[in-house]
């Protein structure tokens, strides 16, 4: 048995939902890594219970576990807003989503969050940001202009396989280029306390001051 084994026997079940969910999304989708599986789901559920947020945030969709996770652990009469920028992926993620029992607390758009989110004119308590690389520090401030104070933010990938790492990163590795300038402009972000969890490929949690 391994470590990660072990780990998810000791751990709240999946659920029958979200394991059918991982499932299909292995055997339809393509880059099936990148949805958040049972630990990732587990802590974000349990993350969202403890800060209670009213208003949410998801940047990156993909096949929706991360965003039932987080409606899982919504109170009554707080809404996911979660958005995902790639038209292909409605198809795939829309009927999981509406078919779920936590359709009424979820809003799923299909849309750039960059140039959506602002239009919504709403401040959210939490904003789980799981987007394009290459655009996490433009996220970032988006996030925070929209984000009340006491708010956090979730950020997943941030360790990036290691590749943070690299001092010198290809100039064509974008992704890890994006993900190194937004650890570092979180760093020295006076206007937030920030940690990074050595989970799965990393994951900052962000809080606003």
């Amino acid at each position: 048995m391994t470590l990660d084994e072990y780990i998810l026997q000791h751990i709240d079940p999946e659920g029958e939902y979200l394991h059918a969910l991982y499932r299909d999304t292995h055997l339809k989708l393509l880059y099936p890594r990148m949805a958040s599986g049972h630990l990732q789901g587990r802590i974000l559920t349990m993350l969202v219970r403890m800060i209670r947020p009213k208003q949410v945030l998801e940047i990156g969709t993909y096949s929706g576990y991360s965003a039932l996770c987080i409606a899982e652990g919504l109170t009554e009469g707080a809404l996911l807003h979660t958005f995902e920028i790639n038209d292909e992926q409605e198809d795939f993620t829309r009927p999981w989503l509406e078919g779920s029992s936590y359709a009424d607390c979820i809003k799923f758009y299909i849309g750039n969050a960059l140039e959506c989110v602002p239009r919504l004119g709403l401040t959210f308590d939490l904003a789980f940001i799981d987007g394009d690389k290459r655009k996490y520090v433009d996220y970032y401030e988006m996030v925070m202009s929209c984000l009340s104070p006491g708010g956090y933010i979730l950020a997943d990938n941030t360790l990036w396989d290691g590749h943070v790492l690299e001092e010198h990163p290809h100039a064509s590795d974008l992704q890890t280029i994006g993900i190194k300038a937004f650890n570092d402009l979180v760093a020295q972000d006076n206007r937030v306390e920030k940690v990074i969890l050595p989970l799965r490929d990393g994951l900052s949690i962000i809080r606003k001051k």
